[in-house]
């Protein structure tokens, strides 16, 4: 029924929009620019940070439904997804989404686990997105705590050209080979609608609506109506458990002379169902021998607000930008015992929370204090109170709930030095204090050569820290099997990346358009924390122990003509991990992974059709792992990813059909021995990655 009044809601929305009037579509071709690690936003070829760009235009032909998709795309970022949660973060150069800060709009996002990390990107919807911004290495001066990895900055859009613009977007997937739009069917559902509007000259605002369905997907299992016990290895519920998203956004923004302003409200509420494989078999009582099937299924359920207020202004000749944000997330849960052949819910428990997150957060930076285009500097600070919640089903804590409370402040400087015409040099540094951990000093030093007039190279060294998360600090695990113990004296990781780009452009005549670019980056993690063996058989413990190193060499290269483009990408990382367990520690020698992708892009000239085809090849990796007080090299088995897209514009080119397969090798699982047993838990030999190969329609209309 749902789906049935979206679908009312859109197309009347659609009619609307036609009677409104018509803005000319000629539009000037605006330089890119970027705003990640810059003082201003700037063009993309002056920032002195190596940027990865992402614009909407990609990611509407990649014809993706969140954050995650589209990132999965890039190499040397794998997202990472777990089927018992529902949530994919982001892993690049091997560290996982702890060590990777998400941003949206240059502010961290709350997460479960702090603020900015470990953030679930398919709660990250694209229905009002500009473009993503990604700087892989360390990123401590600019962005504090857990940007060891790199930073993802996810850009809303804030204005428009027309004086009324509306995108509207109804999509529809299956999922494997199953597909049926009904209640408890199968499938992917997906409705969007953006609307911007021009108030005044000085007045915009912005409203959007995403709404993401999905059904599941049973796998080997047997979905939510199965009750059959006399098989045991038969089991009942789902490989991937559906999830249904709903996110509103909203924003305002007033603009005049020098001074700009928005205040941007962001709501999300995600239900998530858990249905148990263990069936038990129930008498009815009834005096002729009736039973019914139940189980103890589970519904969680997440809230998240994100309110920002953003302004730049001038005062005097000192250039001023803040942002101020409250966020809070409330993830709850509650069992019910479901009736299965009767298809009925009993709720046994009360609603209850389970991870709660409040953040107070400011970030402010002044530049422009010479006047002068030959040296600036930009004085900045940081401040963030977050409280904390977390309780048993997040984690053991010593059979009580954690509550936590962290209040950190940085203050940082940089000066950006214009030596010459082609050479500019910025150094930076942070200083950062806990009112928990010891006083942080993180520093970088950039620089960029501009050597002709379509090709830079640049030099970038950086430091990050990250604090302890709660299962690190307090899980308390003991019975008779196991004696697994957080750490509360934990110190902060630290650690520093080293990177050269090289990127040059061509024009070869004829209307091509030739560009490259080379990378080498290292990463260097000090004190990494992990779970070691402390007393023979089963007594673990959080520690600060392990080295950890990384090492990339890319080359990436695209080649464009009027309706022609392609782009091919290819990676080398080594991974070199020295870990320690007792007597035991591993070798540190590099294992080295081998990544490829390429897109193609053709649009016939006269009827508009669009053909786009996405590849990525993940080589196998390998990685030293402890067991049985000795080590091994494990191994995870490559794998290949294609999407392709096909679109068509139509009724003067403001519908546009799309149609198109993804994961066409049907991926699903991969062989992998790198799971290792802690204490007396049962290692698997097996990763899920998708849920195999899917097929969609989209319609969208553009306005």
């Amino acid at each position: 029924m749902k789906k049935k009044v979206l679908s009312i809601v859109m197309l009347s929305t659609i009619c609307w929009i036609n009677a409104q009037e018509k803005d000319s579509l000629n539009q000037k071709k605006i330089e890119e620019v970027v705003i990640t690690g810059q003082y201003m936003q700037q063009s993309i070829n002056k920032s002195i940070y190596k940027v990865e760009v992402i614009d909407a235009e990609k990611i509407k032909r990649m014809a993706a439904t969140n954050a995650a998709e589209v990132l999965n795309q890039s190499l040397n970022i794998q997202i990472t997804p777990d089927t018992n949660s529902g949530n994919s973060t982001a892993n690049i150069l091997g560290l996982g989404g702890a060590y990777v800060k998400i941003l949206i709009d240059n502010i961290p996002v709350v997460g479960d686990t702090g603020l900015g990390s470990n953030i679930d990107l398919t709660k990250l919807s694209l229905s009002n997105i500009e473009r993503i911004e990604i700087v892989k290495g360390s990123m401590g001066v600019e962005y504090g705590n857990g940007a060891l990895a790199g930073v993802i900055n996810i850009i809303t859009k804030k204005n428009s050209s027309k004086k009324l613009s509306i995108t509207a977007t109804l999509q529809e997937e299956t999922v494997r080979d199953g597909y049926d739009i009904n209640k408890k069917g199968k499938g992917k559902h997906i409705q969007n609608v953006n609307i911007g509007y021009n108030i005044t000259d000085n007045w915009f605002t912005n409203l959007s609506f995403s709404h993401i369905q999905f059904m599941g997907y049973e796998g080997e299992k047997q979905g939510y109506k199965f009750f059959d016990t006399s098989n045991p290895s038969v089991m009942r519920g789902y490989e991937w458990n559906p999830k249904d998203q709903y996110e509103v956004n909203g924003l305002i923004k007033y603009t005049k002379n020098k001074t700009s302003l928005f205040y941007k409200a962001s709501y999300l509420n995600e239900k998530f169902n858990f249905y148990n494989p263990v069936i038990k078999r129930e008498s009815l009582n009834d005096g002729q021998g009736g039973v019914t099937y139940t189980s103890l299924d589970r519904e969680y359920n997440t809230e998240r607000w994100i309110h920002q207020f953003n302004i730049q202004t001038d005062l005097g000749q000192v250039k001023y930008i803040g942002d101020f944000s409250y966020q809070n997330q409330n993830r709850k849960f509650f069992d019910y015992t479901y009736d299965i052949p009767n298809r009925k819910g009993n709720k046994d428990y009360d609603e209850q929370s389970y991870y709660k997150t409040d953040v107070i957060y400011s970030r402010g930076m002044f530049s422009n204090f010479t006047n002068s285009k030959k040296f600036d500097f930009q004085l900045g600070y940081e401040l963030d109170f977050t409280d904390g919640y977390a309780a048993l089903i997040a984690g053991d804590f010593d059979g009580n709930n954690v509550k936590r409370k962290i209040f950190t402040y940085g203050t940082f400087l940089s000066g950006e030095w214009n030596i010459s015409d082609k050479f500019s040099l910025r150094p930076g540094a942070r200083f950062s204090v806990s009112d928990r951990f010891d006083d942080q000093f993180n520093y970088s030093l950039s620089a960029r050569y501009k050597t002709s007039e379509n090709s830079n190279l640049r030099w970038v060294f950086g430091t990050a820290n990250r604090y302890p998360n709660y299962d690190e600090l307090f899980t308390y695990f003991v019975n008779v099997n196991h004696d697994i113990q957080g750490n509360p004296d934990l110190k902060p990781e630290n650690g520093y990346s080293a990177g050269l780009f090289w990127d040059q452009g061509f024009n070869l005549g004829d209307g091509w358009k030739f560009n490259y670019n080379l990378e080498a980056l290292y990463v260097d993690l000090n004190d990494k924390i992990e779970n070691v063996m402390i007393i023979r058989p089963s007594t673990y413990k959080y520690m600060n122990l392990d080295k950890y190193r990384s090492l990339l060499f890319g080359l990436n290269a695209n080649i464009v003509k009027n309706q022609f483009s392609l782009g091919v990408r290819t990676s080398v990382n080594g991974i070199s991990v020295s870990k320690q367990e007792m007597e035991a520690t591993t070798p540190t020698d590099f294992q080295y992974n081998f990544q490829a992708g390429a897109n193609l892009a053709y649009k016939l000239k006269n009827i508009n059709t669009a053909f786009n085809l996405f590849y990525k090849y993940t080589g196998p990796a390998r990685m030293y792992v402890i067991e049985n007080e000795t080590f091994r090299l494990a191994k995870t088995d490559g794998f290949n990813m294609m999407d392709f897209i096909v679109s068509q514009p139509f009724w003067k080119n403001r519908f546009e059909l799309s149609l198109g397969v993804k994961n066409i090798f049907d991926v699903t699982t991969i062989n992998s021995t790198n799971s290792t047993v802690v204490g007396h838990d049962v290692a698997s030999d097996r990763i899920n990655l998708y849920y195999g190969r899917s097929y969609f329609a989209r319609l969208m209309y553009q306005f």
